[in-house]
């Protein structure tokens, strides 16, 4: 009967016997683990000595292989690009010489930077026109304001004095000395 059905089953000696297993396998490791240890110790050493051995002996063979077989193999490689390589396009002619191309180019760019400068020029212009016109109305203001003042200060003085005779704008103009114009 096999150890997993007894085990199974659940029997004392199974048991028993598990641990008789387990403590021998035990003791074998224990036996052959320095042999184990050499072992693979000699399976590196080994190895490396394989490794040596096998490196110039390919390194050989790579050199043949470029001396006598690459040559051939390169010469077929290029034979067959050369029958599937598609037989050259015609350029078409250009009607228009580069540098007309290149010189129209130019001309446009400037045009273009002239009218923008222009542009510029011209929305200034309005803006300056703009002030000066405000300027302009302001002074007026100013100068209406300042005559009506002088004529009722004068109306005032002369009505202080008896004479209650109303001033002309001509009158008023004089009074403040030339100092603002018409």
């Amino acid at each position: 009967m096999p150890i997993t059905l007894q085990r199974r089953k659940g029997g004392a000696e199974v048991e028993a016997a598990l641990a008789r297993l387990q403590e021998f396998a035990r003791e074998q490791a224990e036996r052959l683990g320095p042999y184990a240890d050499q072992a693979r110790d000699n399976a590196a050493r080994r190895w490396y000595q394989a490794r040596g051995w096998t490196a110039p002996r390919l390194e050989t063979a790579a050199l043949r292989v470029e001396d006598t077989l690459a040559p051939r193999v390169a010469d077929l490689l290029n034979a067959a690009a050369q029958k599937v390589e598609p037989s050259p396009v015609r350029r078409r002619v250009r009607r228009v010489p580069r540098a007309a191309v290149v010189v129209g180019a130019g001309l446009l760019g400037a045009a273009a930077v002239y009218g923008v400068v222009r542009l510029r020029q011209a929305s200034q212009d309005a803006e300056w026109q703009q002030n000066l016109q405000n300027a302009r109305e302001q002074v007026r203001e100013t100068r209406d304001q300042l005559a009506a003042k002088a004529r009722e200060t004068q109306a005032r003085l002369r009505g202080v004095g008896g004479d209650a005779k109303e001033p002309s704008d001509a009158d008023a103009a004089a009074d403040l000395n030339g100092r603002v114009a018409n």
